[in-house]
C-alpha cells in the first residue's frame, strides 16, 4: 500500500511539472531570470538575454517599465517621456477633463502640440531603479517560538532599517515586500514621477469598442489604450508640476516593431501582476468560487442595473458614471468568469487530489508529521471560520459603505477628528476645511443624487434580507422601530435632512465652519449612518478578520514551504503581490468549448461586422469606417489586413493591465489589456489550454494615432522597426 501510495504521489507531481513546463505558467522575478529562466525563454525562441531585460548596471527594459497610478502598468516608448499604457488606465484622468462642452471620453483627445498637453493632479508613475532579495536581513531576530504578533514587530523594524537606508542621501523610494507568504522578502527601490500629463486617447468607440459587453472576452476588437507624457525639473529629476518642467529623457525607451505576430511567436509580458492565489488549499477556492465569488456578483448586479437604467439617456450622467460603472463591472464580470472556470477545471476537486498526495508525503515521515501533521486540517478550521466573517465583511463593503452619500459623509470625518482635538488653532482648522473642501468638490463633480438614493435603498434591502439580525449594523434596528421597516421612507428623510446629499449644502455648512459646529456633523443622519457602519466594522468585523487572517499567513507561511520542501525540483514562481515580473508564452489560437475555435488574430474587418449603431458598445466612428472601405492602413496593415488584437498563454492578472508585449527581440509587438472569460481563473489556477490574455496589436495602436488621429508627430518621436 505505501508503494502505491508513493506510486500516485510520483504521478501528480510529475503530471504537474510537465504541465507547468508546457504551459510556460508564472509571473518569474526580474532579478532571477537569468539563473531561473533564461535558458528556457531562449529555448522557446527569445533572442536577447536576460540582462537585456533586467539589469542594474546598464539600462535595460526594466527602465522603461513603469507602475502607472495604483493598479495598472506603463512602458516608455520615445526618448522625450511619452508614455503607454490602456485605454482603461487612464480612463479617470480622461473622464476628469471631460465635460459636456469637451467630453473627451465619447470624443477623443489629441495634443496637438505639447502646450495642449492636460496635466492631472496626483497622477504618478513609478519606475523600479532596483531590487534586492533581503530575506536575510529582514528575519534577523526572528525565532520559530515568537508568536506571530512578535514576528510582525521584528519584521516591521528590520524593513523600517532596510528602507531608511536605501533612501539615504537620494530622492528614490524604498519597500520591502514579502514573497512565499513570508519566506522570502525583497527591496524595491523606485523613482516616483509626479507631473504626468494627457496626450492623447481615442474616442470611447475605439479605445472602449465592445464595451462591458466584450470584456474579459474574446474575439476582442478594442483599440484600449492612452498616451501620457512625463515632465520632470531641468536637472530630469521627478517634480511636482510646474510649467517650467520639461519632457523625461528616459534611460531607455522601447523600440517598436511593425513586423507583427504569427502563431507560435515567442512572447513576454512585463509589467505589475497585482494579486494570485496559485498556492492556497482547497478550503479557500471553496469560499471563494461558493461565497465570496456569488456574493460580490449579486450585489454589483443590482447597483449596474440602476446606473444603466439613467446612464442610457442622460449624456451628463454617463460621463459622470461611466467610470464608476467600468469598476463595477470589470469585478462583477471577472468573478463569474473565475467561478465558471474552476467549476470546469475541476479545480476544487484538482486542489484535493494534491493534499491527498501532501498527506502521503507528510505521513511517510516521522519528522514531517511533527511539522505538518495537522497542518491542513488547521488551515480547513480557519476557513471555516473565514467564511461567515468574509461574507459580513463583503455585505458592508458592497452594499454598507459603497453608498455614495455614506462616503461623501466620510470625506468629513478628519475635519471632526481635528475639531475635537484640544489646542487647535484656527490656522489649522482652515487648512483642514480648505482640503475638505477640494475633496468634496472631486467627489460631486460625479455625483447624481436620484441614482444614489436608489442604490441607497436597493443596497439596504439586500443587506438586511441577507444578514441575520445578530449580524447587522444598528440601523437596521432603526429602520425596523421608527419605520416599521420601510427602507424607501427611511432613504427619503436621510437625503431630505442630510447635507451630504448636494454638493451646495455641503459648501454652505463649510463656508462658516467654527470648530464647535463639527457637533452638527455629528447629528447629520448621513453622517449617523456612515458612523453606524463604521462602528459596526470595529466592533463586529476588524478584531475578528484581523485574527483570521494573521492565523492564515502564519499557517500559509509554513504550507508554502512544505509545498516546496515535498516538490525540490520544481521550479516555485511567487503569487503576484504588485512588484515588477515577467511571464512568458507563445501566440495560439484555442478551443474554449466543445467545436468552438477562436483564432489568435482579430483584424478591422471584425469591427465592421459587430458594427451596430443602435448599441452604444458597437458603434464605429465614421472616419473608421471610411479608412476601412479605402483600406488605408498605411504601413501598419498586412495583406491588405488591418490587425486588431491578438492572444498568447502568458501568465498575466489585474495589474498587468497596459504592460508591454513584447517579442523574441525584446520590441514593442502589443499592449496587454485583458484575459479570455474561459481563463478568468488563472488568479487561482493555471489552465494552459483555457488561460490566454488579450493584446492590442501595436499596429492598430500607431495607425490610429497617424491615421485616424492624425496626430503622426506622435508617431515620428518613436523607435520604429520594420
Amino acid at each position: 500500500m505505501k508503494n502505491l501510495y508513493r506510486i500516485l504521489f510520483i504521478s501528480i507531481v510529475v503530471a504537474a511539472q510537465i504541465q507547468t513546463a508546457q504551459a510556460k505558467e508564472g509571473m518569474w522575478i526580474p532579478m532571477l531570470l537569468e539563473q531561473l529562466n533564461q535558458k528556457e525563454m531562449q529555448d522557446m525562441g527569445m533572442r536577447i538575454t536576460a540582462k537585456d531585460i533586467y539589469d542594474i548596471n546598464h539600462s535595460s527594459l526594466k527602465d522603461a517599465i513603469l507602475l502607472f497610478g495604483g493598479g495598472c502598468t506603463a512602458e516608455i516608448i520615445s526618448d522625450e517621456g511619452l508614455v503607454l499604457t490602456n485605454h482603461h488606465c487612464g480612463y479617470r484622468s480622461i473622464q476628469s477633463h471631460s465635460t459636456i462642452e469637451h467630453d473627451y471620453l465619447t470624443d477623443g483627445f489629441w495634443a496637438m502640440n505639447r502646450n495642449e498637453e492636460l496635466p492631472n493632479p496626483g497622477l504618478t508613475v513609478t519606475r523600479l531603479v532596483r531590487m534586492e532579495d533581503v530575506t536575510q536581513q529582514m528575519l534577523e531576530g526572528i525565532t520559530q517560538s515568537m508568536s506571530e504578533k512578535e514576528r510582525e514587530s521584528v519584521l516591521k523594524i528590520n524593513g523600517d532599517k532596510i528602507k531608511a537606508e536605501a533612501e539615504k542621501e537620494n530622492h528614490y523610494k524604498a519597500y520591502v515586500r514579502a514573497f512565499y507568504y513570508g519566506n522570502e522578502f525583497y527591496l524595491f527601490v523606485t523613482e516616483v514621477f509626479k507631473d504626468i500629463r494627457l496626450v492623447g486617447a481615442p474616442p470611447s468607440n475605439i479605445g472602449k469598442f465592445g464595451g462591458d459587453t466584450d470584456n474579459w472576452m474574446w474575439p476582442r476588437h478594442t483599440g484600449d489604450f492612452s498616451l501620457f507624457r512625463i515632465y520632470v525639473n531641468k536637472d530630469n529629476e521627478p517634480a511636482e508640476y510646474s510649467k517650467d518642467n520639461v519632457p523625461y529623457k528616459p534611460l531607455y525607451s522601447i523600440p517598436i516593431s511593425l513586423k507583427g505576430v504569427k502563431e507560435d511567436d515567442f512572447t513576454f509580458i512585463f509589467g505589475f501582476p497585482g494579486r494570485t492565489q496559485e498556492y492556497v488549499p482547497s478550503y479557500a477556492i471553496e469560499m471563494i468560487t461558493q461565497m465570496q465569488n456569488p456574493t460580490r456578483i449579486a450585489l454589483r448586479r443590482q447597483k449596474l442595473d440602476i446606473y444603466e437604467s439613467f446612464m442610457i439617456d442622460n449624456p451628463k450622467v454617463r460621463i459622470q458614471y461611466s467610470a464608476k460603472y467600468a469598476s463595477l463591472s470589470n469585478g462583477w464580470k471577472k468573478w463569474i468568469g473565475e467561478d465558471k472556470g474552476i467549476r470546469k477545471l475541476n479545480g476544487i476537486e484538482k486542489k484535493q487530489d494534491y493534499e491527498k498526495a501532501f498527506r502521503q508525503w507528510v505521513d511517510a515521515s516521522p519528522e514531517r508529521q511533527k511539522e505538518y501533521g495537522e497542518l491542513l486540517n488547521e488551515l480547513n478550521d480557519v476557513y471555516n471560520r473565514t467564511t461567515d466573517v468574509q461574507k459580513q465583511f463583503i455585505y458592508l463593503l458592497e452594499a454598507g459603505l459603497g453608498i455614495e452619500i455614506v462616503k461623501a459623509a466620510r470625506q468629513l470625518t478628519p475635519l471632526v477628528e481635528l475639531s475635537q482635538k484640544p489646542g487647535v488653532t484656527d490656522e489649522e482648522l482652515e487648512k483642514a476645511v480648505t482640503k475638505t473642501k477640494k475633496n468634496i468638490g472631486k467627489f460631486y463633480k460625479d455625483y447624481y443624487q436620484p441614482i444614489d438614493q436608489k442604490v441607497f435603498v436597493k443596497m439596504l434591502q439586500t443587506y438586511g434580507d441577507n444578514a441575520p439580525e445578530e449580524n447587522r449594523p444598528a440601523v437596521f434596528e432603526l429602520i425596523d422601530t421608527k419605520y416599521k421597516g420601510d427602507i424607501a421612507k427611511y432613504a427619503g428623510e436621510v437625503f431630505d435632512k442630510s447635507m451630504f446629499s448636494s454638493e451646495e449644502k455641503v459648501n454652505a455648512f463649510l463656508a462658516k465652519y467654527k470648530k464647535q459646529k463639527y457637533k452638527k456633523i455629528l447629528k447629520d443622519p448621513g453622517y449617523q449612518l456612515a458612523n453606524d457602519f463604521i462602528t459596526y466594522y470595529r466592533n463586529n468585523i476588524q478584531t475578528q478578520r484581523a485574527q483570521l487572517n494573521t492565523e492564515l499567513d502564519s499557517l500559509m507561511r509554513i504550507y508554502m514551504k512544505a509545498q516546496m520542501e515535498m516538490e525540490p525540483g520544481k521550479r516555485f514562481y511567487p503569487d503576484a503581490n504588485s512588484t515588477l515580473r515577467v511571464a512568458y508564452g507563445k501566440v495560439k489560437p484555442y478551443y474554449p468549448r466543445d467545436a468552438v475555435f477562436y483564432e489568435y488574430q482579430t483584424t478591422l474587418k471584425g469591427i465592421m461586422e459587430k458594427e451596430d449603431p443602435n448599441v452604444y458598445d458597437y458603434v464605429v466612428e465614421d472616419k473608421l469606417k471610411e479608412l476601412y472601405a479605402n483600406k488605408d492602413f498605411g504601413k501598419y496593415g498586412e495583406d491588405g489586413r488591418m490587425p486588431v488584437c491578438f492572444i498568447a498563454t502568458n501568465h498575466t492578472t489585474g495589474g498587468n493591465s497596459g504592460s508591454p508585449a513584447l517579442n523574441a527581440d525584446g520590441e514593442l509587438i502589443g499592449v496587454n489589456f485583458d484575459r479570455d472569460w474561459e481563463g478568468t481563473m488563472s488568479d487561482l489556477m493555471f489552465d494552459p489550454d483555457q488561460c490566454r490574455n488579450i493584446m492590442l496589436d501595436i499596429r492598430y495602436f500607431l495607425f490610429i494615432v497617424d491615421k485616424f488621429a492624425g496626430a503622426g508627430h506622435l508617431v515620428d518621436e518613436m523607435n520604429l522597426v520594420e
